[in-house]
């Protein structure tokens, strides 16, 4: 660190500036020329009579949200010593010690915003998860109990329904047509303090690729926003909804400037699919695809530098069957611009399944327009529900699907199929790990639950097994022994 020292001269004739600045202005002068302005108090008086209009119109709305689930858990003198992978890695499943299980009540708290007078409320998929008890606290202090009418874990949403009617609505905004810089305000109830209110600005829109959900296009603010702000809501300066409060970035696990929100136009489909169809219901085109990277482009020869690059087609899709190819470069659909992977994820599926749709690709250098009728999304992931008695017991797998492989960024040539969970009594616990790919059991290649659970039921029960299996990436070969 550079320390810099002061001349004396220049020191002393400071000293005799500031005794004179002094002697001529007089304190009681000073005082009066720092008084605040008519101008500025009308100015601020009028802000703070607007922020808490704007507040006063849409807190009725906002409830608390708390629930109790009950989970299960092992008890164990020695605590998870002995599951620790160090631990085994050295002294094996000798000393393994299982406990008994015991049932645990554990609660949470979170927030929810009234959208319909007769009990509808929208909040977070995660504040309301494996929920055994929703209790729900109106502004007015009355108290309901809550029924689960849907979730979507896939942009972390969830629908609730209380027995009421006339409940106080907020008005529904339009999230499209916010701006970064545009005046926000969070409503909800951080640590269980009900009714708390921040003010910030929209510090950028459009942010994906955060790892909350699989679908995101968050708003991102700097209004305060802290744990049990989750299901809360982020209106504009009208007192509109155009946010669902989410998540926040923080190395402490407190506010540190940035808070993430749901688009109320994206929480809005995804809660009328519910309302109607008691699931979210979205379109699907069966491809890959990826960013377009300055390197991909020259690799490519694009000159292009915004787009969504389509890196795989699954047979039979709508894709297919409306020609479209790996390489193909999509760059709008229905003449809305597409800028990035997550762009045309979204659009696509916030379409309706039969939807016909003109999708403009580049190919070759040149622009082309497609037709494609999309089809309905659907998760086909098969999960394997045989039990073997053997070293992969109690190893629960799952078809490698074209969403997981998207959202667990594997690539094209990875084929296999993957973990969802290693159980506590698996004898694989502390090999094995939740997002491990299992391409090879005991050299038999693996494509799918059907090819894993035919190579699995040749194991032997005292028998050790040689799996390939993609981690962190690369592949690298795993025995498991009894």
């Amino acid at each position: 660190m550079k320390v810099y020292k002061q001349n004396r001269s220049y020191t002393r004739v400071a000293g005799i500036l500031v005794l004179l600045s002094v002697l001529l202005h007089p304190i009681s002068a000073v005082a009066k020329d720092a008084a605040v302005s008519n101008e500025t108090t009308q100015l601020l008086g009028k802000l703070s009579e607007a922020l808490a209009e704007v507040a006063e119109a849409a807190r009725p709305a906002v409830v608390n949200i708390s629930t109790t689930s009950t989970t299960a858990r092992e008890e164990n003198t020695f605590g998870n010593m002995f599951n620790d992978p160090f631990f085994r890695r050295f002294f094996g499943d000798q000393f393994d010690h299982q406990g008994h299980k015991r049932k645990f009540k554990s609660s949470a708290l979170g927030s929810g915003v009234i959208v319909t007078a007769d009990g509808t409320i929208l909040t977070n998929n995660h504040v309301v998860k494996d929920a055994d008890e929703i209790k729900v606290v109106l502004y007015d202090k009355r108290e309901f109990k809550g029924k689960v009418v849907g979730v979507d874990p896939r942009t972390d949403l969830a629908v609730i329904r209380i027995k009421a009617n006339d409940l106080p609505t907020i008005k529904m905004g339009d999230s499209g047509r916010l701006k970064t810089g545009d005046v926000v305000v969070a409503i909800g109830n951080p640590f269980g303090l009900s009714q708390t209110i921040t003010m910030g600005i929209v510090s950028a829109v459009g942010r994906s690729n955060v790892g909350i959900a699989d679908f995101e296009d968050f708003i991102q603010t700097d209004a305060a926003i802290n744990p049990g702000n989750s299901g809360g809501a982020l209106v504009n300066t009208n007192g509109e909804l155009v946010g669902i409060n989410t998540a926040i970035f923080s190395t402490s696990g407190g506010y540190m400037g940035i808070g993430f929100a749901i688009p109320f136009d994206m929480a809005k489909s995804v809660m009328d699919s519910i309302v109607k169809n008691g699931k979210v219901v979205r379109g699907w085109m069966g491809v890959s695809i990826q960013n377009l990277t300055p390197e991909l482009a020259e690799s490519l020869g694009f000159k292009e530098t915004e787009g969504a690059l389509i890196s795989g087609v699954e047979s039979g899709s709508p894709a297919d069957k409306a020609g479209f190819k790996r390489g193909d470069l999509v760059i709008a659909l229905n003449n809305r611009k597409v800028t990035d992977s997550t762009a045309l994820r979204n659009m696509v599926s916030s379409t309706a399944p039969g939807t016909k749709a003109e999708v403009k690709i580049i190919r070759e250098g040149k622009e082309r327009v497609l037709s494609i009728t999309l089809g309905e999304f659907k998760d086909k992931a098969a999960v394997n529900k045989a039990d073997f008695d053997n070293v992969l017991k109690d190893v629960v797998v799952q078809d490698l699907t074209q969403s997981l492989r998207d959202r667990l960024r594997l690539p094209e040539n990875v084929i296999g199929v993957v973990i969802a969970a290693v159980n506590a009594d698996s004898p694989a616990r502390g090999r094995l790990q939740t997002n491990d790919v299992i391409q090879e059991v005991g050299k038999e290649p693996v494509q799918s639950v059907q090819d894993y659970d035919r190579a699995v039921s040749k194991i032997g029960e005292k028998e050790a097994v040689l799996l390939l299996i993609y981690r962190d990436g690369g592949s690298l070969y795993i025995t498991i022994k009894p």
